[in-house]
Protein backbone atom coordinates (compact mmCIF):
# COMPACT_ATOMS: atom_id res chain seq x y z
CA UNK A 1 0.00 0.00 0.00
CA UNK A 2 1.43 3.30 -1.09
CA UNK A 3 1.29 6.14 1.44
CA UNK A 4 3.52 8.82 -0.09
CA UNK A 5 6.10 9.36 -2.83
CA UNK A 6 8.68 12.15 -2.97
CA UNK A 7 10.94 13.07 -5.88
CA UNK A 8 13.46 15.88 -6.32
CA UNK A 9 15.78 16.91 -9.16
CA UNK A 10 14.58 14.35 -11.70
CA UNK A 11 14.03 15.32 -15.34
CA UNK A 12 11.50 18.20 -15.33
CA UNK A 13 11.11 18.02 -11.54
CA UNK A 14 13.51 20.46 -9.91
CA UNK A 15 12.20 21.20 -6.41
CA UNK A 16 10.90 18.50 -4.09
CA UNK A 17 7.44 17.27 -5.12
CA UNK A 18 5.31 15.15 -2.78
CA UNK A 19 2.50 12.89 -3.97
CA UNK A 20 0.25 11.54 -1.21
CA UNK A 21 -2.34 8.77 -1.06
CA UNK A 22 -3.38 9.77 2.47
CA UNK A 23 -7.08 10.49 2.81
CA UNK A 24 -7.84 14.12 3.67
CA UNK A 25 -10.80 15.39 5.68
CA UNK A 26 -14.27 14.79 4.30
CA UNK A 27 -16.55 11.78 4.34
CA UNK A 28 -17.62 11.77 0.67
CA UNK A 29 -17.25 8.33 -0.99
CA UNK A 30 -15.43 7.26 2.15
CA UNK A 31 -16.51 3.61 2.16
CA UNK A 32 -15.79 2.97 -1.52
CA UNK A 33 -12.80 5.19 -2.33
CA UNK A 34 -10.72 4.90 0.84
CA UNK A 35 -9.67 2.26 3.36
CA UNK A 36 -7.82 1.85 6.66
CA UNK A 37 -4.68 -0.33 6.41
CA UNK A 38 -3.95 -3.02 8.98
CA UNK A 39 -0.79 -1.52 10.48
CA UNK A 40 0.03 0.20 13.78
CA UNK A 41 -0.83 3.91 13.90
CA UNK A 42 -2.26 3.80 10.37
CA UNK A 43 -4.21 6.58 8.71
CA UNK A 44 -6.86 6.03 6.00
CA UNK A 45 -5.52 5.79 2.44
CA UNK A 46 -7.05 6.34 -0.99
CA UNK A 47 -7.75 3.59 -3.50
CA UNK A 48 -6.96 5.73 -6.53
CA UNK A 49 -5.57 9.06 -7.67
CA UNK A 50 -5.66 10.80 -11.04
CA UNK A 51 -3.06 13.30 -12.28
CA UNK A 52 -4.09 15.91 -14.88
CA UNK A 53 -2.06 18.47 -16.76
CA UNK A 54 -1.03 19.84 -20.13
CA UNK A 55 1.19 17.94 -22.53
CA UNK A 56 4.85 18.21 -21.49
CA UNK A 57 3.87 19.47 -18.02
CA UNK A 58 5.70 16.61 -16.32
CA UNK A 59 2.93 14.11 -15.52
CA UNK A 60 4.81 11.31 -17.22
CA UNK A 61 7.99 12.25 -15.36
CA UNK A 62 6.24 11.73 -12.02
CA UNK A 63 5.26 8.23 -13.16
CA UNK A 64 8.69 7.68 -14.67
CA UNK A 65 10.29 8.65 -11.35
CA UNK A 66 8.38 5.85 -9.62
CA UNK A 67 9.45 3.46 -12.37
CA UNK A 68 13.07 4.61 -12.05
CA UNK A 69 13.11 4.11 -8.28
CA UNK A 70 11.58 0.65 -8.60
CA UNK A 71 14.04 -0.34 -11.34
CA UNK A 72 17.13 0.81 -9.43
CA UNK A 73 16.06 -1.10 -6.33
CA UNK A 74 15.16 -4.26 -8.25
CA UNK A 75 18.32 -4.40 -10.39
CA UNK A 76 20.82 -2.67 -8.13
CA UNK A 77 22.68 -5.68 -6.79
CA UNK A 78 22.04 -8.28 -9.49
CA UNK A 79 22.37 -6.48 -12.84
CA UNK A 80 24.85 -3.69 -12.23
CA UNK A 81 28.63 -3.85 -12.08
CA UNK A 82 31.10 -1.39 -10.56
CA UNK A 83 31.44 1.53 -12.95
CA UNK A 84 28.04 1.09 -14.60
CA UNK A 85 26.06 4.30 -14.74
CA UNK A 86 22.74 4.76 -12.97
CA UNK A 87 19.94 5.89 -15.28
CA UNK A 88 19.01 9.03 -13.32
CA UNK A 89 18.66 12.33 -15.16
CA UNK A 90 18.64 15.52 -13.04
CA UNK A 91 16.90 18.78 -13.91
CA UNK A 92 19.14 20.14 -16.66
CA UNK A 93 17.82 23.71 -17.09
CA UNK A 94 19.70 24.98 -14.05
CA UNK A 95 23.46 24.75 -13.58
CA UNK A 96 23.29 24.01 -9.87
CA UNK A 97 20.68 21.25 -10.07
CA UNK A 98 22.31 19.57 -13.09
CA UNK A 99 25.28 18.63 -10.91
CA UNK A 100 23.23 17.67 -7.84
CA UNK A 101 21.91 14.16 -7.05
CA UNK A 102 18.39 12.97 -7.74
CA UNK A 103 16.30 12.05 -4.70
CA UNK A 104 13.57 9.41 -4.35
CA UNK A 105 11.62 8.40 -1.25
CA UNK A 106 8.67 6.08 -0.83
CA UNK A 107 6.49 5.56 2.25
CA UNK A 108 4.50 2.34 2.08
CA UNK A 109 2.98 -0.50 4.10
CA UNK A 110 3.88 -4.14 3.64
CA UNK A 111 3.08 -7.13 5.84
CA UNK A 112 1.50 -4.85 8.43
CA UNK A 113 4.50 -2.53 8.85
CA UNK A 114 4.98 1.01 7.53
CA UNK A 115 8.36 1.76 5.97
CA UNK A 116 10.06 4.92 4.76
CA UNK A 117 12.84 4.17 2.28
CA UNK A 118 14.77 6.60 0.13
CA UNK A 119 18.05 7.37 -1.57
CA UNK A 120 19.91 10.10 -3.45
CA UNK A 121 21.91 9.16 -6.52
CA UNK A 122 24.04 10.58 -9.30
CA UNK A 123 24.91 8.68 -12.46
CA UNK A 124 28.07 7.35 -10.79
CA UNK A 125 27.15 6.49 -7.19
CA UNK A 126 24.61 6.39 -4.37
CA UNK A 127 25.09 9.58 -2.35
CA UNK A 128 22.64 8.83 0.47
CA UNK A 129 20.36 5.98 1.53
CA UNK A 130 18.05 5.55 4.51
CA UNK A 131 15.42 3.23 5.94
CA UNK A 132 12.99 3.98 8.75
CA UNK A 133 10.50 1.37 9.95
CA UNK A 134 7.41 1.70 12.15
CA UNK A 135 6.75 -1.88 13.35
CA UNK A 136 4.95 -0.65 16.47
CA UNK A 137 3.85 2.73 15.14
CA UNK A 138 6.97 4.54 16.32
CA UNK A 139 9.94 5.41 14.10
CA UNK A 140 12.97 3.11 14.13
CA UNK A 141 15.84 4.28 11.91
CA UNK A 142 17.37 0.97 10.87
CA UNK A 143 20.27 2.45 8.90
CA UNK A 144 21.54 5.47 7.03
CA UNK A 145 24.30 5.93 4.50
CA UNK A 146 26.16 9.00 3.32
CA UNK A 147 28.98 9.63 0.85
CA UNK A 148 32.21 11.10 2.23
CA UNK A 149 33.77 13.10 -0.63
CA UNK A 150 37.10 13.53 1.15
CA UNK A 151 37.49 9.78 1.62
CA UNK A 152 35.64 8.93 -1.60
CA UNK A 153 33.55 6.25 0.07
CA UNK A 154 30.19 5.60 1.68
CA UNK A 155 29.84 5.73 5.46
CA UNK A 156 27.08 3.89 7.33
CA UNK A 157 25.23 4.20 10.60
CA UNK A 158 23.38 1.11 11.82
CA UNK A 159 20.97 0.81 14.72
CA UNK A 160 20.44 -2.22 16.94
CA UNK A 161 17.01 -2.62 15.33
CA UNK A 162 18.65 -3.96 12.18
CA UNK A 163 19.81 -7.54 12.65
CA UNK A 164 22.22 -9.66 10.66
CA UNK A 165 25.67 -9.43 9.10
CA UNK A 166 25.69 -5.69 8.57
CA UNK A 167 29.44 -5.32 8.06
CA UNK A 168 29.44 -8.09 5.45
CA UNK A 169 26.58 -6.46 3.55
CA UNK A 170 28.24 -3.07 3.80
CA UNK A 171 31.54 -4.34 2.39
CA UNK A 172 29.70 -6.07 -0.45
CA UNK A 173 27.75 -2.94 -1.47
CA UNK A 174 29.23 -1.24 -4.53
CA UNK A 175 29.30 2.54 -4.79
CA UNK A 176 26.63 2.44 -7.51
CA UNK A 177 24.42 -0.12 -5.72
CA UNK A 178 21.93 0.10 -2.87
CA UNK A 179 22.68 -1.43 0.51
CA UNK A 180 19.07 -2.63 0.67
CA UNK A 181 19.32 -4.64 -2.55
CA UNK A 182 22.74 -6.04 -1.66
CA UNK A 183 21.68 -7.12 1.83
CA UNK A 184 18.60 -8.90 0.49
CA UNK A 185 20.67 -10.66 -2.14
CA UNK A 186 22.90 -11.84 0.73
CA UNK A 187 19.89 -13.23 2.61
CA UNK A 188 18.71 -10.47 4.94
CA UNK A 189 15.28 -11.78 5.91
CA UNK A 190 14.47 -8.61 7.85
CA UNK A 191 14.88 -6.38 4.78
CA UNK A 192 13.02 -8.66 2.35
CA UNK A 193 9.57 -7.10 2.98
CA UNK A 194 11.00 -3.71 1.95
CA UNK A 195 12.68 -5.04 -1.20
CA UNK A 196 9.76 -7.31 -2.10
CA UNK A 197 7.26 -4.45 -1.97
CA UNK A 198 9.13 -2.78 -4.83
CA UNK A 199 9.73 -6.06 -6.64
CA UNK A 200 6.24 -7.51 -6.35
CA UNK A 201 3.62 -5.00 -5.14
CA UNK A 202 4.56 -1.76 -6.91
CA UNK A 203 3.55 -2.17 -10.55
CA UNK A 204 4.53 0.90 -12.62
CA UNK A 205 3.68 0.54 -16.30
CA UNK A 206 3.17 2.41 -19.52
CA UNK A 207 -0.13 1.58 -21.18
CA UNK A 208 1.55 1.07 -24.53
CA UNK A 209 3.93 -1.46 -23.00
CA UNK A 210 1.24 -4.03 -22.22
CA UNK A 211 0.83 -6.79 -24.74
CA UNK A 212 -1.81 -9.55 -24.72
CA UNK A 213 0.59 -12.20 -23.39
CA UNK A 214 -0.29 -12.05 -19.70
CA UNK A 215 -4.04 -12.04 -20.32
CA UNK A 216 -3.56 -14.96 -22.72
CA UNK A 217 -1.70 -16.92 -20.04
CA UNK A 218 -4.68 -16.50 -17.71
CA UNK A 219 -6.95 -17.91 -20.39
CA UNK A 220 -5.09 -21.24 -20.38
CA UNK A 221 -7.01 -22.22 -17.23
CA UNK A 222 -10.80 -22.35 -17.26
CA UNK A 223 -11.30 -20.63 -13.90
CA UNK A 224 -9.13 -17.62 -14.70
CA UNK A 225 -10.40 -17.50 -18.29
CA UNK A 226 -13.93 -17.17 -16.93
CA UNK A 227 -12.81 -14.07 -15.01
CA UNK A 228 -11.27 -12.56 -18.15
CA UNK A 229 -14.48 -13.18 -20.10
CA UNK A 230 -16.55 -11.69 -17.29
CA UNK A 231 -14.26 -8.65 -17.27
CA UNK A 232 -14.69 -8.16 -21.04
CA UNK A 233 -18.45 -8.76 -21.07
CA UNK A 234 -18.98 -6.29 -18.22
CA UNK A 235 -17.37 -3.67 -20.46
CA UNK A 236 -19.73 -4.62 -23.33
CA UNK A 237 -17.28 -6.59 -25.44
CA UNK A 238 -19.19 -9.27 -27.35
CA UNK A 239 -16.66 -12.09 -26.96
CA UNK A 240 -18.21 -15.47 -26.19
CA UNK A 241 -14.99 -17.44 -25.66
CA UNK A 242 -11.20 -17.26 -26.02
CA UNK A 243 -9.03 -19.98 -27.49
CA UNK A 244 -5.29 -20.11 -26.90
CA UNK A 245 -3.11 -22.32 -29.13
CA UNK A 246 0.63 -22.81 -28.71
CA UNK A 247 3.25 -24.20 -31.01
CA UNK A 248 7.03 -24.25 -30.93
CA UNK A 249 8.81 -21.61 -32.95
CA UNK A 250 9.79 -22.90 -36.40
CA UNK A 251 12.65 -20.99 -38.12
CA UNK A 252 11.33 -22.19 -41.48
CA UNK A 253 8.29 -19.91 -41.08
CA UNK A 254 10.47 -16.79 -41.42
CA UNK A 255 10.27 -15.06 -44.81
CA UNK A 256 13.04 -16.06 -47.21
CA UNK A 257 13.94 -12.43 -47.97
CA UNK A 258 14.90 -11.68 -44.33
CA UNK A 259 18.54 -10.49 -44.03
CA UNK A 260 20.77 -13.19 -42.53
CA UNK A 261 21.74 -11.01 -39.53
CA UNK A 262 18.09 -10.37 -38.58
CA UNK A 263 17.16 -14.01 -39.19
CA UNK A 264 19.96 -15.23 -36.90
CA UNK A 265 18.96 -12.78 -34.18
CA UNK A 266 15.32 -13.86 -34.26
CA UNK A 267 16.22 -17.54 -34.25
CA UNK A 268 18.53 -17.00 -31.26
CA UNK A 269 15.90 -15.05 -29.30
CA UNK A 270 13.07 -17.45 -30.10
CA UNK A 271 14.96 -20.71 -29.57
CA UNK A 272 12.91 -23.16 -27.47
CA UNK A 273 10.09 -20.61 -27.15
CA UNK A 274 6.45 -21.05 -28.05
CA UNK A 275 4.31 -18.95 -30.37
CA UNK A 276 0.98 -18.04 -28.80
CA UNK A 277 -2.00 -17.81 -31.11
CA UNK A 278 -5.03 -16.00 -29.65
CA UNK A 279 -8.48 -16.42 -31.15
CA UNK A 280 -11.61 -14.67 -29.92
CA UNK A 281 -14.86 -16.59 -30.38
CA UNK A 282 -18.01 -14.69 -31.36
CA UNK A 283 -21.55 -16.04 -31.61
CA UNK A 284 -23.42 -15.37 -34.84
CA UNK A 285 -27.16 -14.68 -35.11
CA UNK A 286 -27.74 -18.34 -35.90
CA UNK A 287 -25.84 -19.42 -32.80
CA UNK A 288 -22.73 -20.73 -34.53
CA UNK A 289 -19.29 -19.92 -33.13
CA UNK A 290 -17.08 -17.71 -35.32
CA UNK A 291 -13.34 -17.55 -34.44
CA UNK A 292 -11.38 -14.40 -35.19
CA UNK A 293 -7.61 -14.00 -35.13
CA UNK A 294 -6.63 -11.57 -32.40
CA UNK A 295 -5.16 -9.10 -34.89
CA UNK A 296 -8.53 -8.96 -36.69
CA UNK A 297 -10.09 -7.36 -33.62
CA UNK A 298 -10.26 -3.57 -33.34
CA UNK A 299 -7.40 -1.67 -31.71
CA UNK A 300 -9.70 -0.87 -28.78
CA UNK A 301 -10.60 -4.53 -28.26
CA UNK A 302 -6.94 -5.57 -28.42
CA UNK A 303 -6.01 -2.84 -25.96
CA UNK A 304 -8.75 -3.75 -23.51
CA UNK A 305 -7.93 -7.46 -23.74
CA UNK A 306 -4.33 -6.60 -22.85
CA UNK A 307 -5.63 -4.63 -19.85
CA UNK A 308 -7.77 -7.46 -18.53
CA UNK A 309 -5.02 -9.71 -17.15
CA UNK A 310 -2.98 -7.06 -15.27
CA UNK A 311 -6.17 -5.43 -13.98
CA UNK A 312 -7.61 -8.68 -12.61
CA UNK A 313 -4.26 -9.69 -11.14
CA UNK A 314 -3.84 -6.30 -9.43
CA UNK A 315 -7.33 -6.34 -7.90
CA UNK A 316 -7.00 -9.92 -6.67
CA UNK A 317 -3.57 -9.48 -5.07
CA UNK A 318 -3.76 -5.92 -3.78
CA UNK A 319 -1.00 -4.44 -5.92
CA UNK A 320 -0.25 -0.76 -6.50
CA UNK A 321 -0.77 -0.09 -10.21
CA UNK A 322 0.85 3.04 -11.63
CA UNK A 323 -0.06 3.90 -15.23
CA UNK A 324 0.81 6.73 -17.58
CA UNK A 325 -1.91 7.93 -19.99
CA UNK A 326 -4.73 5.60 -19.03
CA UNK A 327 -6.99 7.25 -21.61
CA UNK A 328 -4.85 6.11 -24.57
CA UNK A 329 -7.12 4.48 -27.22
CA UNK A 330 -9.91 3.92 -24.71
CA UNK A 331 -13.46 5.25 -24.74
CA UNK A 332 -14.25 7.52 -21.74
CA UNK A 333 -16.74 4.94 -20.43
CA UNK A 334 -14.03 2.27 -20.53
CA UNK A 335 -11.74 4.52 -18.46
CA UNK A 336 -14.55 5.09 -15.97
CA UNK A 337 -15.22 1.34 -15.79
CA UNK A 338 -11.56 0.48 -15.15
CA UNK A 339 -11.25 3.08 -12.39
CA UNK A 340 -14.58 2.10 -10.79
CA UNK A 341 -13.31 -1.44 -10.17
CA UNK A 342 -10.89 0.02 -7.61
CA UNK A 343 -13.77 1.86 -5.90
CA UNK A 344 -15.74 -1.25 -5.09
CA UNK A 345 -15.28 -3.46 -2.04
CA UNK A 346 -16.39 -6.53 -4.00
CA UNK A 347 -14.06 -6.08 -6.98
CA UNK A 348 -11.24 -4.68 -4.84
CA UNK A 349 -11.32 -6.77 -1.64
CA UNK A 350 -7.56 -6.46 -0.96
CA UNK A 351 -7.32 -2.67 -1.25
CA UNK A 352 -5.35 -2.45 -4.47
CA UNK A 353 -4.45 1.10 -5.49
CA UNK A 354 -4.43 2.84 -8.87
CA UNK A 355 -2.39 5.93 -9.72
CA UNK A 356 -2.70 7.22 -13.28
CA UNK A 357 -2.22 10.21 -15.54
CA UNK A 358 -4.90 11.13 -18.06
CA UNK A 359 -6.41 13.83 -20.25
CA UNK A 360 -9.86 12.25 -19.94
CA UNK A 361 -11.94 14.90 -18.16
CA UNK A 362 -15.36 13.24 -18.44
CA UNK A 363 -14.56 11.23 -15.31
CA UNK A 364 -13.42 14.35 -13.45
CA UNK A 365 -16.46 14.43 -11.19
CA UNK A 366 -17.28 14.29 -7.49
CA UNK A 367 -19.51 11.35 -8.39
CA UNK A 368 -16.38 9.35 -9.23
CA UNK A 369 -13.64 10.83 -7.04
CA UNK A 370 -13.13 12.41 -3.68
CA UNK A 371 -11.58 15.87 -3.88
CA UNK A 372 -8.29 14.54 -2.46
CA UNK A 373 -7.95 12.01 -5.30
CA UNK A 374 -7.35 14.65 -7.98
CA UNK A 375 -3.87 16.05 -8.68
CA UNK A 376 -2.48 18.50 -11.23
CA UNK A 377 0.87 19.03 -12.94
CA UNK A 378 2.13 22.19 -14.57
CA UNK A 379 5.43 23.81 -15.53
CA UNK A 380 6.58 27.24 -14.41
CA UNK A 381 8.51 29.77 -16.49
CA UNK A 382 11.74 27.94 -15.58
CA UNK A 383 10.36 24.74 -17.19
CA UNK A 384 10.18 23.05 -13.77
CA UNK A 385 7.27 20.76 -12.89
CA UNK A 386 5.07 21.38 -9.87
CA UNK A 387 2.61 18.78 -8.57
CA UNK A 388 -0.32 19.86 -6.42
CA UNK A 389 -3.70 18.49 -5.25
CA UNK A 390 -7.17 19.80 -6.01
CA UNK A 391 -7.69 20.29 -2.27
CA UNK A 392 -5.36 23.32 -2.45
CA UNK A 393 -8.32 25.15 -4.02
CA UNK A 394 -10.90 24.09 -1.40
CA UNK A 395 -13.61 23.11 -3.91
CA UNK A 396 -17.10 22.91 -2.46
CA UNK A 397 -18.19 19.41 -1.53
CA UNK A 398 -20.83 17.91 -3.87
CA UNK A 399 -21.51 21.32 -5.42
CA UNK A 400 -18.53 22.33 -7.53
CA UNK A 401 -18.26 21.05 -11.11
CA UNK A 402 -14.64 19.89 -11.10
CA UNK A 403 -14.44 19.21 -14.84
CA UNK A 404 -15.77 22.67 -15.70
CA UNK A 405 -13.49 24.30 -13.15
CA UNK A 406 -10.45 22.55 -14.61
CA UNK A 407 -11.27 23.28 -18.26
CA UNK A 408 -12.00 26.93 -17.44
CA UNK A 409 -8.53 27.29 -15.90
CA UNK A 410 -9.45 27.64 -12.24
CA UNK A 411 -6.91 25.02 -11.12
CA UNK A 412 -4.20 25.75 -13.70
CA UNK A 413 -2.42 22.81 -15.37
CA UNK A 414 -3.84 23.71 -18.81
CA UNK A 415 -1.94 24.32 -22.05
CA UNK A 416 -1.63 27.96 -23.09
CA UNK A 417 -2.73 28.15 -26.72
CA UNK A 418 -1.50 31.18 -28.66
CA UNK A 419 -2.99 32.44 -31.93
CA UNK A 420 -1.15 31.09 -34.97
CA UNK A 421 -0.38 33.45 -37.84
CA UNK A 422 0.75 31.78 -41.02
CA UNK A 423 2.37 33.94 -43.63
CA UNK A 424 1.96 33.49 -47.35
CA UNK A 425 3.54 30.30 -48.57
Amino acid sequence: MLVEFTVKNYRSVKEEQVFSMVKAKGDELEDSNSFLPSAPASVPLLRSAAIYGANAAGKSNVIRAMMEMESIIRTSASSRQEGDELSVTPFLFDESSSSEPTEFEMVFINEGVRYQFGFCATKTHIVEEWLIAYPKGRAQRWYSRGFNKDKNRSEYKFSDFLLGQKSVWQNATRSNALFLSTAVQLNSDQLKPVFNWFKETLRPANVGGWGPGFTASLCEKEQSKAKVLEFLKAADFDIHDIRIDKEKFDPDTLPEDFPDSIREKIIKEMKDKEIVDIKTIHKSESGSMIPLDFDEESDGTQKFFSFAGPWIDTLQKGYVLVIDELHDNLHPKMVKYLVSLFHNNKTNPNNAQLIFTTHETSILSQDNFRRDQIWFCEKDDRQATSLYPLTDFSPRKDRENIELGYLSGRYGALPFIRPLKLGTM
